[in-house]
């Protein structure tokens, strides 16, 4: 094969060479992909004329990655809590049992809770006193794992063990977690978490359930005034769970002082509601079957002044209130703080989804063959078309990104329930994160099991190969522990006030003109968006778009700049009446909520280049994960391309640089890919999808060696094909010669 640097479609490529019939099985699809691989490069470098040394060394040049290196940088900071947790979801007594109906996939989760607490992981968040592991960052760790054995036993535990013990742990005192903590860590009290209502989900501040205290009894009168009230949507509530953590409004002489947190019991040791207290089953969802969600009511119902959980807020026998935090707002704020850690393990869970998916899909990929292209006798793998390397390569470089940001999302978690460095700005950038990455990495998992199955053709849909029923499980992940486009607009509010904090105590200047100029020599807009006659030809100015500096960049602005224009139009409407400041925030709402999402994955993407400095810089592991890593972000570019254009920051020719630019990453990554999935470390049992086992690769080469046995007998029957073309080149030169 030869080829003229920076060239045109002149160069030479080498035909197809015929499968040497001594290799074996797998080393006959390691050489077709390989060859594949170095035509398909050759082709794009002549088209595209793009001029990189490092991205122009061959394939073949360089060597596969450290699998073992790069699945410690996947397995994080709590290495022996996950790989622990992942031995139990290998453990067939925890698996999914699809040919159950709903009912008995409920009692089969409810049993594995029990086996599960046996084997004392969902303790690891709890104090040793109580036999725990005091560890919140291993705890979600190995919560994060369970998604693979069975999403409804992960859900469950998590409503079981991080919600209801959660709350009770964190939002109550010493008096409760004695009294509640051990029998809710061996199963003996199942659990409620009920929070959301029919008529407020993510509006937790606007619930209607009320908790009035009663002076003369020393009780408070929890009750559901109207339907809207109902407590909605909640696990273990139709059937298994005994008492519940409930969140209401307080109300003490007169005043309401907003929503606390209360224990409430629910059903006796047999199974029946208390008094005053009534339900109904959420019946069939979308997926998690396995998790009895259903509503309750309360009427009048009372319980001690003692089960207020009062780590926050007290009331006194006489009825007076006292906090230590005197805001109500800041004290709210507190207090749901404290339960971030559901959105942690979501954004960790939504990682392990997309890891499983592609690992699946792309085994598939690299086995499953469709159309004889080359006219070499064997078909072509799927994962050498650069189609589905478009579809998968960018996904997998977002899980990636997804897995490393959660490690780093997870240690800034521990430190703050630990008490390593639980400090106010430091519980402020928890509950940012946990807002802005538990969007992006749920979103992404779902398209990303969507696209893997899609990808694994009408395969991708069988039960058995697992993706369809992952994604129906996932799916409430997006809008569970608050709904994603509105935990965005919360990060929006948080990006507007800390820019307000950077430009304030400079009046003589406008927002506009502050960011304009900030901007430009921040971002570096003279150089990013100048002409490509500044950087020489087109072929050798290829390498600003593989500088980190050059991507971040790019992918800061396009939060940095939106965010000056809506804090601008909002700064015009400041002296304005409250109607108006209403009207002008959701006038930028969609704005806001777009640049809060390309913030989130701008913070993944940085998480990856930080990754990068744990390897050697020099390895082959280093350079392709440096290729997964620019893939990520030019991928993101391209999507947005249109902004980039309208606001300055690249050119047209530049724009069509990095498309060209990203389908050379895809060419180079494609041979690394299954070593990457194969990095995650998911087994069979893990995986359990039959499509990912070899089998395929068996067919395959089943069909390849009975073609090939029927051409050698002579007995091959003849292709019409070659009939047709074989009159037509007679009947041409008959004609010419006539």
């Amino acid at each position: 094969m030869s080829r003229r640097r920076g060239g045109n479609v002149t160069d030479t490529i080498a035909a197809p060479q015929p499968i040497d019939p001594s290799l074996e099985p797998h080393e006959v699809a390691a050489a077709d992909a390989a060859e594949t691989a170095l035509t398909e490069a050759a082709v794009d470098a002549a088209n595209d004329g793009l001029d990189d040394p490092d991205l122009d060394v061959a394939p073949a040049r360089t060597g596969g990655i450290d699998q073992d290196a790069v699945r410690r940088a996947i397995f994080g900071t709590w290495p022996e809590e996950r790989a622990r947790s992942r031995a139990i979801a290998a453990d067939p007594q925890f698996w999914r049992d699809d040919s159950l109906a709903m009912p008995e996939h409920r009692d089969r989760v409810l049993g594995q809770l029990f086996a599960l607490a046996e084997k004392g992981t969902p303790g690891l968040a709890y104090p040793k006193k109580y036999g725990g592991g005091h560890t919140a960052g291993g705890n979600i760790a190995a919560f994060e794992e369970l998604f693979l054995a069975d999403p409804s036993l992960q859900i469950k535990s998590g409503v079981q063990w991080g919600l209801f013990g959660g709350a009770i742990f964190h939002l109550g005192t010493e008096k409760h977690h004695d009294k509640w903590l051990p029998k809710l860590m061996s199963m003996e009290l199942p659990g409620i978490y009920a929070m959301t209502e029919t008529g407020h989900g993510s509006d937790v501040a606007s619930v209607g359930t009320t908790a009035t205290y009663d002076i003369d009894t020393e009780e408070f009168v929890i009750h559901t005034p109207f339907r809207g009230a109902w407590k909605d949507y909640l696990g273990n509530a139709a059937k298994h769970g005994k008492a519940a953590v409930l969140f209401a409004q307080l109300i003490t002489k007169g005043v309401n002082h907003g929503v606390h947190a209360f224990f409430v019991p629910i059903r006796d040791d047999e199974g029946n509601f208390l008094p005053g207290i009534g339900g109904e089953d959420d019946g069939v969802k979308g997926g998690l079957n396995g998790i009895d969600n259903g509503r309750l009511h309360f009427t009048n119902v009372r319980i001690p002044r003692e089960n207020l959980l009062n780590r926050y807020g007290d009331v006194a026998a006489d009825g007076t209130y006292s906090s230590d935090i005197d805001s109500p707002g800041r004290r709210f704020f507190v207090m749901l703080g404290t339960l971030v850690q559901g959105r942690v393990s979501l954004d960790g869970a939504a990682a392990v989804a997309m890891q499983a998916g592609l690992q699946i899909a792309i085994t598939y990929a690299n086995q499953r063959r469709q159309f004889d292209n080359a006219g070499t006798g064997r078909e072509t793998v799927l994962l050498d078309y650069q189609r589905h390397q478009r579809r998968l390569l960018p996904r997998l470089a977002q899980a990636y990104a997804a897995t490393f940001a959660h490690d780093e999302f997870l240690r800034k978690f521990h430190e703050v329930f630990q008490g390593i460095d639980d400090t106010p700005d430091n519980r402020a950038d928890l509950e940012t994160l946990a807002a802005a990455l538990k969007p992006a990495s749920t979103w992404q998992a779902m398209a990303t099991l969507q696209e893997c199955r899609e990808a694994c053709g009408g395969a991708g849909f069988l039960a058995e190969n697992r993706i369809a029923l992952l994604h129906h499980d996932l799916d409430i992940y997006t809008t569970f522990e608050g709904d994603n486009n509105v935990l965005l607009q919360l990060v929006g509010k948080r990006l507007l006030e800390d820019y307000a904090k950077k430009i304030k105590g400079d009046p003589a200047r406008t927002i506009a003109t502050q960011v304009a100029d900030r901007a430009f020599r921040g971002i570096g807009l003279s150089r990013l968006g100048g002409h490509v006659g500044d950087l020489g030809f087109h072929g050798r100015s290829v390498g600003w778009l593989r500088q980190a500096e050059t991507q971040r960049n790019l992918l800061a602005a396009r939060v940095e700049e939106p965010i000056a224009e809506i804090a601008a139009a909002l700064n015009r409407v400041a002296k304005a009446s409250p109607a108006e400041q209403q009207a002008a925030f959701n006038a930028q709402q969609n704005k806001l909520i777009e640049t809060a999402h390309a913030y989130a994955e701008l913070i993944q993407w940085e998480a990856f280049t930080r990754k990068l400095e744990e390897f050697d810089v020099d390895s082959d592991t280093h350079r392709v994960l440096t290729w997964l890593r620019d893939l990520l972000g030019l991928t993101a570019i391209e999507r947005d391309l249109g902004w980039y254009l309208m606001s300055g920051r690249l050119t047209a020719q530049r724009a069509r640089m990095v498309s060209s630019y990203a389908n050379r990453l895809l060419a180079r990554l494609r041979p690394h890919a299954q070593d990457l999935v194969d990095a995650f470390g998911y087994t069979d049992a893990h995986l359990r999808a039959k499509i990912a086992t070899g089998a395929e690769l068996e067919r395959q080469e089943e069909a390849a060696a009975y073609f090939a046995e029927l051409r050698a007998s002579g007995n091959a029957p003849v292709d019409e094909r070659t009939l047709y073309r074989d009159r037509r080149r007679a009947e041409r030169a008959a004609k010419t010669n006539r």
